[in-house]
């Protein structure tokens, strides 16, 4: 099945992202960079190179009908060409990047090409990446601040197990093991996982539902799920500025990492699909940090494997 149109494949993976249970604006989003480049391609073998900005200012005449087999100094010369047009933000560009990386991944799984040449296409770095989190001291003060008792488990069931809010709202009573300690979850691609609870975690959940046996762990409006609007509401209510759900699964992906150095239990943890997604929430803590310039950088007046002297 190698080759084919643009047109074609584009149709194909439009319903491939609807199986993978892809939201109509994500799949809209995805289908529009898809369609971009492939009018540029066109554009690239059909019209002569120095009418390019001319034809690219109006679409009308692009087509898709041409081949999804591209070489990957097309897809450098299309980063350079739309980032000469205008100014893009280094996360719309990796969302760019994001997607047509996810295209050619499944042309590359259909047969449709032989080399996915986005391999190659590096990511823009995105300055502050490294956003604020709070350290689990920090945390833990944040969840005992909080008096009432849906709002604390809340926080706490997101730091205790690192899931998206999403997955957190969607929680049944019934997804959760109280003896083996752990709580099924439906992640991203409707793709199913386990994460781990701590017994404390689990205690607190045990007595908030009570005699219930099953549906929604938290209740929102009419008996159903809680709804994320809900969840973003209390993180407004109780957390620091800038402190939001997403946040706090930050400070578990760090915290884990950081006493465990085992990032592929941390990118399983969180349901990541890629590795390089993971790496962003990590941080090297302050305190190795200190304690390495110390013992190694020739300024710091300490010796390798020197241990530091007590004052006395």
């Amino acid at each position: 099945m190698q080759g084919g149109f643009f047109s074609e494949w584009l149709n194909r993976y439009r319903h491939y992202l609807r199986m993978r249970n892809y939201s109509p604006r994500t799949i809209q989003s995805y289908e529009q960079v898809v369609r971009h480049f492939a009018y540029y391609v066109w554009l690239r073998r059909n019209i002569d190179p120095q009418k390019l900005m001319v034809y690219w200012e109006d679409l009308s005449h692009a087509r898709l009908e041409t081949s999804v087999d591209v070489e990957p100094v097309l897809l450098g010369d299309y980063f350079t060409f739309i980032t000469s047009m205008r100014t893009y933000k280094p996360k719309t560009l990796h969302r760019i990047i994001s997607t047509l990386s996810s295209f050619y991944r499944f042309l590359n799984t259909q047969g449709a090409v032989s080399n996915n040449p986005m391999l190659g296409v590096e990511r823009p770095k995105i300055k502050g990446q490294e956003l604020r989190y709070l350290k689990h001291s920090q945390v833990i003060r944040l969840i005992d601040s909080i008096e009432d008792q849906r709002d604390r488990l809340i926080v706490r069931a997101i730091y205790a197990t690192g899931v998206r809010v999403s997955e957190l709202c969607d929680i049944n009573i019934e997804d959760i093991d109280f003896e083996d300690g752990t709580i099924k979850v439906r992640g991203k691609g409707d793709k199913i996982r386990i994460v781990f609870v701590d017994p404390d975690t689990l205690t607190e959940m045990d007595t908030f539902i009570g005699s219930r046996i099953e549906g929604p762990l938290f209740i929102g409006q009419q008996g159903h799920h809680i709804s994320p609007r809900a969840v973003q509401h209390i993180f407004k209510k109780y957390a620091p500025d800038g402190i939001t759900p997403h946040k706090i699964r930050h400070s578990y992906a760090s915290e884990l990492y950081r006493r465990s150095k085992n990032l592929r239990v941390v990118q399983e943890n969180l349901g990541h699909t890629s590795i390089k997604t993971t790496e962003i929430y990590l941080h090297t803590d302050l305190e190795e940090r200190k304690r390495v310039y110390q013992e190694f950088f020739p300024l710091s007046g300490r010796k390798p494997g020197e241990e530091k002297k007590e004052e006395v």
